[in-house]
């Protein structure tokens, strides 16, 4: 898996797995077994956390094509201190161009078997289709679309994909949080959760809402955000961007190997936005840049910016109603932290992950018995459920809160963080990318999954 890491570096999130390589490139690597990794354009820290590990199928050279900048920068910082460290190091040789014609350099060089984008959102869906036009297969982090216009776009490059038979693939990681794992399992356990509700407009049957903050910690350090992540145009509205895996995991959990199709399995029903306000000096602890560019002009007023990373999104998926909230503030309080809550109802039970101050910010997963379920007959089910469950996760347990609540334990220490699971999506992806046999209900939910955004980032302007 080493091969996505090393071009993956700086942008993971926008991995485009690049056939750009000539035929006889193409025999090497397969003699070898090796993936080569170009990484383009990187401007987010998920970019170097696929290669925070070494991948044994992935080539310790990776290129990476870029403007001069303070992001390729930061990405080639995180890319030493992997290789610096004492415990594990990586074993990275960066090959690095950041000339003006980086694309167009990229494009005619022929290095990487993958390429990888994790970056500018307003440039992803360009780079995606011209990447795919090359011949290059694609890894790529969200969101692959910010508006309508890119949803038509990013329709040719996945049509493009499949005519040259490459794949596009969205590095989604929350399907590997253990929590959403286990969730997922319940929800399906009919004796136990019972058939999911469809819910009504004004009352889904599943909502989930996030809370994030632009000035935060990760992987111990303060993170410094390029000023572009500030403009709507370039980085997309809340709406845009966080919901894209809260999405994912409601098509992967709720409709398991089925094809959403968004022509005729998905209606948008409602949006809004709203945005966050943010100081100059507040940016500037942020981005450490000590003005508003001028490109963010037209968003401050008196002194202050306004960022539209807020909303609202109801929609349906073959009939199911759902709901979604997110919230962006400036910085989390003190001893607080990014918050998540997610409800999903049965006809005889509700799952409920919440994640808030009074469990210390960490996520926890809960099953709620509905009133009209017999209280003997629901907890026989629950233990059923947990033993088969115990078969692949001995660890887990049930806890009874009390009222008709019960925890779903999971120990801390039996829970990857989020940082690993971006090499279980490299796994994934160097698998589909190795055996070809990637699903098609992958390309088509998430071709659904951008249609339901952008759409609402239309209607919330109206």
């Amino acid at each position: 898996m080493k091969i996505i890491y090393k071009n993956i570096g700086i942008w993971a999130i926008s991995l485009i797995i690049v056939s750009c390589s000539s035929s006889q490139r193409q025999v090497a690597n397969e003699a070898n077994g090796k993936v080569n990794l170009v990484i383009l354009d990187p401007g987010h820290f998920h970019a170097s956390l696929l290669q925070k590990d070494t991948l044994a199928a992935i080539n310790d050279t990776i290129w990476i094509y870029a403007p001069k900048g303070i992001e390729v920068d930061q990405y080639l910082k995180s890319i030493d201190s992997y290789n610096q460290r004492a415990e594990k190091p990586t074993a990275w040789v960066k090959q690095l161009y950041t000339a003006d014609d980086y694309l167009s350099k990229m494009l005619a060089g022929h290095q990487g078997d993958v390429v990888v984008l994790a970056g500018n959102n307003r440039k992803k869906t360009q780079y995606i289709i011209e990447s795919v036009k090359a011949g290059c297969n694609v890894l790529a982090d969200k969101p692959l679309a910010i508006n309508q216009q890119d949803f038509k776009q990013l329709l040719d490059a996945y049509q493009l994909a499949k005519e040259k038979k490459l794949l596009l693939y969205d590095l989604m990681t929350e399907r590997y949080d253990i929590l959403n794992m286990i969730e997922k399992e319940l929800m399906h356990q009919k004796g136990l959760f019972g058939e999911l509700q469809k819910g009504l407009p004004d009352n889904p049957s599943i909502t989930m809402e996030s809370v994030h903050h632009f000035f935060k910690n990760v992987s111990g350090k303060p993170l410094i955000r390029p000023a572009w992540y500030y403009d709507v145009a370039q980085q997309g509205e809340g709406i845009a961007d966080v919901t894209t895996h809260l999405i994912d995991l409601i098509q992967w959990q709720c409709f398991p190997n089925e094809a959403i199709h968004y022509q005729s399995d998905v209606e948008v029903t409602d949006a809004k936005h709203w945005p966050t306000s943010i100081t100059l000096s507040e940016f500037s602890q942020s981005t450490l840049i000590d003005s508003f560019p001028p490109y963010l002009d037209k968003y401050v007023k008196n002194d202050i910016l306004e960022v539209m990373a807020n909303g609202t999104l109801n929609f349906t998926i073959k009939g199911i109603n759902i709901g979604m909230k997110v919230s962006w503030n400036y910085a989390p309080p003190a001893s607080g932290g990014d918050t998540f809550t997610s409800i999903k109802k049965g006809s005889k039970a509700t799952l409920e992950i919440i994640q808030n101050k009074s469990n210390n910010f960490i996520r926890q997963l809960y099953i709620r018995k509905e009133n009209k379920t017999d209280t003997a007959t629901f907890e026989m089910e629950l233990q059923k459920a947990v033993g088969q469950l115990q078969k692949t996760y001995p660890f887990l347990s049930v806890k009874n809160e009390g009222e008709g609540l019960y925890l779903i334990d999971i120990p801390l220490e039996n829970r990857s963080g989020h940082e690993e699971h971006f090499g279980k999506v490299a796994k994934s992806f160097l698998h589909y990318l190795k055996c070809k046999d990637m699903p098609d209900w992958e390309n088509e939910n998430t071709i659904s999954k951008y249609y339901i955004t952008t759409t609402a980032v239309e209607m919330a302007h109206k």
